[in-house]
């Protein structure tokens, strides 16, 4: 049996490698100024931290579902033109990201790989369906979030498990990843840390908004929206102004919204579930906003503005696991433990420099290989062979 290892690099849609780019951006800068996550021990907000929430926080994680997806998409399409089924190698393929995931959150928790991974196993029978339409509808179901939609209406008929603080409230393991070692790191992050993030993913929605991008991007690689972006010209701008106007209202009148519902003394957390829904469908809107700025970008002389995202999207699973060995060690306990000594705006600076620093490192190394490291070795054991070219030349 013979192996097609990859199309050509011509085959790439660099659009889609420079949002990649752009979100591992984003979520960087986020993980920086939150020290990745020890933030929430003593949350101080600052205009720092305020404007990289604003633009960033809820977004980046988005965007890398959306490309998620328009992968799937590229990888099960052009296997079908080469007459190959790939659904259980790409079943494979998903359980050793899951792997990496899991090896990874021992040492960050937050790693988002080991939530993308087991939901892209979903994608794989939806794929049978032909129709867009119900992608879809599928994906605006995804997009209502029905758990806190739910919990909402649940709280307001006074059902008890509904008017209980959310799980996520109440994290136990960051004193851990200060006050701990290594050892520590690794036996909180095997369980515990990883029970606090699902049920972050779970209770506020991000799990389902997952699964309605993945849907998304589906239906954005059937019907051509990054290969051929002349047809959505018209599209992409009252997209763009219906999501803007959207992020608009969520971020000045949500809170007035929430007022408005009136809520008693006794419906905290309804008013919770409320607001939890308002931010996710504000986040979702700039998600859009976000990239369909990019893509515009993309299509005028600012093209080269971006350009430098390209290799970094390229890259991007060796540089974001690179990203959280490198400075998990910087914030917590078992390392140098800057967490508390250094500001919002200076771990700002400094993330800035570290990612000004992997664009170079990611446009060098792309000079000389094929692929990241961990790229590669995730597609040499995708196809089970180590044939697969790694330098270029």
């Amino acid at each position: 049996m013979t192996h097609n290892f990859g199309s050509a690099p011509n085959a790439r849609l660099e659009v889609v490698d420079a949002l990649r780019g752009y979100a591992l951006m984003g979520l960087f800068l986020v993980h920086m100024v939150e020290y990745f996550e020890l933030y929430w021990l003593d949350p101080q907000p600052s205009a720092v931290h305020d404007w990289v929430f604003a633009l960033f926080a809820g977004k980046a994680y988005a965007l890398f579902a959306l490309c998620f997806g328009f992968s799937f998409y590229i990888i099960m399409h052009r296997a079908g033109e080469r007459g190959v089924d790939f659904s259980g190698r790409f079943v494979w393929r998903l359980i050793l990201l899951a792997a990496i995931g899991w090896l990874h959150g021992l040492v960050y928790r937050g790693d988002i790989i080991v939530v993308l991974a087991p939901l892209g196993l979903l994608l794989v029978p939806l794929d049978r369906i032909r129709d867009n339409r119900v992608l879809g509808v599928l994906a605006a179901l995804c997009f209502l979030l029905p758990y806190p939609l739910f919990r909402l209406v649940a709280g307001l008929e006074g059902a008890d498990w509904a008017n209980q603080p959310p799980h996520f409230w109440t994290d136990p393991t960051l004193r851990n990843y200060v006050q701990g070692g290594l050892g520590d790191l690794f036996a909180t992050n095997l369980w515990d840390g990883q029970v606090a993030k699902w049920w972050f993913y779970i209770e506020t929605g991000r799990i389902m908004h997952i699964f309605g991008l993945f849907l998304l991007g589906i239906i954005l690689g059937r019907t051509g929206f990054f290969a051929a972006p002349e047809r959505f010209a018209k599209v992409r701008w009252w997209a763009l102004g219906i999501a803007l106007a959207v992020e608009l209202i969520f971020s000045f009148h949500g809170g007035a919204i929430v007022d408005a519902a009136g809520f008693g003394e006794a419906q905290a957390m309804p008013k919770s579930a409320l607001r939890d829904l308002i931010n996710a469908w504000r986040d979702l809107a700039w998600t859009a906003v976000s990239a369909l700025v990019v893509i515009f970008l993309w299509q005028s002389r600012a093209r080269r503005l971006l350009g430098p995202l390209v290799p970094a999207g390229r890259t991007t699973l060796t540089l974001y696991v690179g990203q959280s060995l490198l400075f998990v060690p910087v914030f917590y306990g078992f390392g140098l433990g800057l967490h508390a000594a250094l500001s919002q705006a200076q771990a700002l600076t400094i993330g800035i420099a570290a990612f000004a620093a992997q664009l170079v490192l990611a446009a060098w190394w792309l000079r000389h290989y094929r692929y990241g490291p961990l790229e590669w070795v995730w597609r040499a054991l995708t196809y089970t062979t180590t044939e697969i070219p790694f330098r270029r030349g």
